[in-house]
């Protein structure tokens, strides 16, 4: 009789385990469920967010190399209109800037 009451309450914890383990199982899945649709959502806006900043950079790099561009063609223009309007003054400005940089390197 002893035995036969301590198998029936070794069986009732073994069911009252089995049901805790299916309730933490479902508790963890959910939280985990959770988890990865938060994780999703912070992946998709770290993805807009460096969409967003690629762009601008974009946006910028290209204004930024078109001025540089506009102001390279602006000093080339300019240069060849003060070569032809002057090539001695020209010629002389470029012996003096060699001469100088001879100097310089000599020291």
């Amino acid at each position: 009789m002893q035995y036969e009451r301590l198998e029936k309450d070794v069986a009732a914890v073994k069911n009252d385990i089995s049901a805790l383990t299916d309730q933490i199982t479902d508790a963890l899945n959910a939280f985990a469920g959770s988890a990865g649709k938060q994780a999703r959502r912070g992946l998709k806006e770290a993805r807009a967010n460096a969409d967003s900043t690629y762009d601008d950079l974009y946006e910028r790099g290209s204004a930024m190399m078109d001025s540089a561009y506009g102001a390279a063609s602006s000093l080339e223009e300019s240069l060849e209109d003060t070569i032809t309007q002057r090539p001695l003054a020209t010629v002389g400005i470029a012996l003096g800037i060699g001469f100088l940089i001879g100097a310089a390197w000599r020291r």
